[in-house]
């Protein structure tokens, strides 16, 4: 070899490969962005209390949960209008159907007003002629409701967070201590005036009871860190703070939802860093959400039957209705009896004075 050509071997040994270290950079890089990424995933994990927590569900599925109930759990329900839509009651946000889509007749400046208090001080009318049609007493209890019953009956309820006023809770045997009202209810109203918050029964309708948002917060603090199972029925937890209430209980609780669309998933940004208090059915990193997209009694029924308690429910959904109507006939019975002696009473008045 020449000393030229010798000279020239000597240098491209020496000089370094272009490509090779190109591609050695970019993993490093990478390896680097993905370090950084986990440290401020668990930078913010810390901070806020987010850490991913246990897996106990041996399947995310409605399986998995009925197994994991029958080993005994406290259970928490938080229910909203879907849960009474197959009793008749419209559920608020459902196109063409919902509650807010079908409030022409009243004029309203926006749906939501109806609810609004500083509206119904002004303009009360829209509420009370929707409250009538909405009033306890024409509606029964579904088979929700009652599933919601049987765990209380079986020991397994630790409370019922509802967003609904209808009463159908308390109509299927959750009262007292089983039942947070979160939105108001029919059964209590006051009066608006702040000099005044006199309480009326629910035979007296008149009240605020859609537009106040009342919270148990001794009874959340409690219940909710306790929570073994989280079931979320019929809601679109788009309302808060009632739609929070899912991020309060334990990172291993698992959160069964029964609902006819998924909701309430992470926002981006807490998806971005996986952590966060929403739900997460369908990443890589899901551990404890599971979704069963059907109506709410169907979901309840699916899920009875996995428990071994259809039949049981079933016949609890049947006997108690027909109290109801058993109840109802008996009263219409005595209303036609009072309006009949009303009624002869005057005709008597009316012969004497002829």
């Amino acid at each position: 070899m020449s000393e030229e050509a010798s000279k020239r071997a000597q240098e491209e040994a020496d000089t370094p490969d272009l490509e090779c270290q190109s591609d050695d950079s970019s993993d490093e890089g990478d390896a680097s962005g993905d370090t950084e990424m986990d440290f401020l995933r668990s930078l913010f994990s810390r901070t806020l209390g987010l850490s991913p927590g246990e897996k106990v569900l041996d399947e995310l599925t409605l399986d998995g949960v009925a197994r994991y109930i029958l080993s005994g759990k406290n259970i928490i329900c938080m229910v909203g209008a879907g849960i009474s839509t197959s009793a008749g009651i419209p559920d608020f946000r459902s196109p063409g159907t919902g509650l807010y889509a079908n409030l022409q007749k009243y004029n309203l400046p926006y749906p939501e007003a109806i609810f609004q208090i500083d509206y119904f001080k002004k303009h009360p009318e829209p509420f009370f002629a929707l409250a009538r049609e909405l009033y306890p007493g024409q509606f029964k209890p579904t088979v929700c409701h009652y599933f919601m019953r049987m765990l209380k009956d079986k020991g397994l309820l630790t409370r019922c967070y509802s967003q609904n006023i209808d009463t159908l809770e308390r109509v299927a045997g959750l009262e007292g201590e089983d039942l947070i009202e979160a939105h108001g209810t029919f059964h209590t109203s006051h009066c608006v005036s702040f000099l005044c918050r006199k309480e009326y029964s629910m035979d007296w309708m008149f009240g605020t009871t859609c537009v106040r948002l009342i919270l148990s917060f001794y009874c959340l603090l409690q219940d909710f860190p306790r929570c073994d199972l989280l079931i979320i029925m019929g809601t679109s937890l788009q309302v808060q703070p009632f739609a929070s209430l899912v991020s309060r209980v334990s990172n291993s609780c698992p959160r069964l939802l029964i609902n006819m669309e998924k909701t309430g998933q992470s926002e981006f940004g807490m998806g971005l860093f996986s952590f966060g208090g929403g739900m997460d059915f369908d990443s890589d990193k899901a551990y404890r959400d599971v979704a069963h997209l059907s109506t709410c009694d169907d979901g309840c029924m699916a899920l009875a039957e996995l428990l071994g308690w259809k039949e049981e429910l079933e016949q609890m959904v049947k006997r108690e209705h027909a109290l109801i109507d058993s109840k109802d006939a008996k009263k219409k019975d005595k209303e036609a009896s009072q309006n009949s002696k009303s009624t002869g009473a005057e005709a008597g008045k009316s012969d004497k004075t002829e």
